[in-house]
């Protein structure tokens, strides 16, 4: 099977930062599953199926990355389900870091077996959160090289009713 990592998000839209992390990292694991979390607290633009058919059409030619959803569970518990000891987390800025710090002492007290890597998204996407975005598009502003153009598209439609 070898080496595998799962990178966990909302990816409400899926951004073009997400998508160098899912890349950069399937050069380095050999299978990367992208685990679309689905979060009832949070108001999404997307619904989680729609999330995972996006993804999967822009990864639909790299059999190495998997995509899947999980909801109403911890984090760790569906890396063990997957028989999966690492999930990679994609850092923009200082306050994700403190964020995901956080999150990753937590996860690491609650399975100490499973390992939590940080990945730097390049510079270009690291003023770009999916809610920005969103916003962004929302008031009719151009989101190009934000994201891919599919969902660039498919975004547009879903706000600009």
């Amino acid at each position: 099977m070898g080496n595998a990592v799962i990178y966990p998000g909302s990816f409400d839209p899926p951004t073009e930062g997400h998508m160098n992390v899912i890349e950069r990292a399937s050069k380095v694991f050999d299978r990367v599953i992208v685990a679309v979390a689905i979060n009832s607290t949070k108001q999404s633009v997307f619904t989680p199926d729609e999330r995972v058919s996006l993804l999967k059409k822009i990864f639909k030619d790299n059999a190495s990355i998997e995509v899947d959803k999980f909801e109403d569970r911890l984090l760790v518990d569906y890396a063990k389900s997957k028989k999966v000891n690492v999930i990679i987390r994609g850092l923009r800025t200082v306050s994700d870091y403190e964020f995901e710090n956080q999150m990753s002492l937590a996860n690491r007290k609650l399975a100490p077996n499973i390992e939590i890597l940080f990945m730097m998204a390049e510079s270009r996407y690291s003023h770009f959160s999916s809610s920005l975005i969103k916003e962004i598009a929302r008031l009719g502003g151009p989101v190009e090289g934000m994201l891919d153009p599919s969902i660039a598209k498919k975004l547009k439609e879903k706000l600009l009713k």
